[in-house]
């Protein structure tokens, strides 16, 4: 029996190898070297705790990164993967623009939601998109064995 089921553009699974690999290149020094960004900016280290939630955030953003290459393989069935990630480059931009807005951290961190956040939002919303009208696809196309007649038919 072949099925005939949507499979993704090729392009969604170079976005989310892409995605993996810079959320691994971005994570991984986070967690070794955390004050690395504050210096490039030239701002002063965070101090624990917050140094350590920095680490943990470090940590998160590369475990995202090895979700996005799992995904990668099946962009369409791994969608979970693709919303969690697109919610995260949402909710990260707003938390940063209400701890700056607090003076909780400089505005000029903010640099970084260009290539952390903002760049990844059409390619993830499109995959979604395109991940629902896979499985609307799925729903309406009628299966068929051997032998089988539709139903009414």
């Amino acid at each position: 029996m072949t099925t005939n089921q949507p499979s993704a553009a090729p392009w969604m699974s170079r976005w989310l190898v892409a995605a993996g690999v810079y959320n691994l290149i971005w994570g991984i020094p986070i967690v070794l070297a955390p004050d690395l960004p504050f210096r490039l900016l030239g701002m002063p280290p965070l101090e624990d705790p917050g140094r350590a939630i920095w680490q943990c955030l470090g940590m998160v953003i590369g475990v995202y990164g090895v979700g996005y290459l799992c995904a990668a393989r099946d962009p369409l069935r791994h969608w979970p993967i693709v919303l969690v990630g697109l919610l995260g480059k949402v909710f990260g931009p707003i938390g940063f623009a209400w701890t700056a807005s607090r003076g909780g951290i400089d505005w000029i961190f903010g640099v970084n939601i260009l290539t952390n956040d903002l760049v990844w939002w059409i390619p993830f919303g499109l995959m979604l998109v395109a991940a629902r009208r896979a499985s609307i696809t799925r729903v309406d196309a009628p299966t068929r064995t051997s032998g089988s007649q539709p139903i009414g038919g």
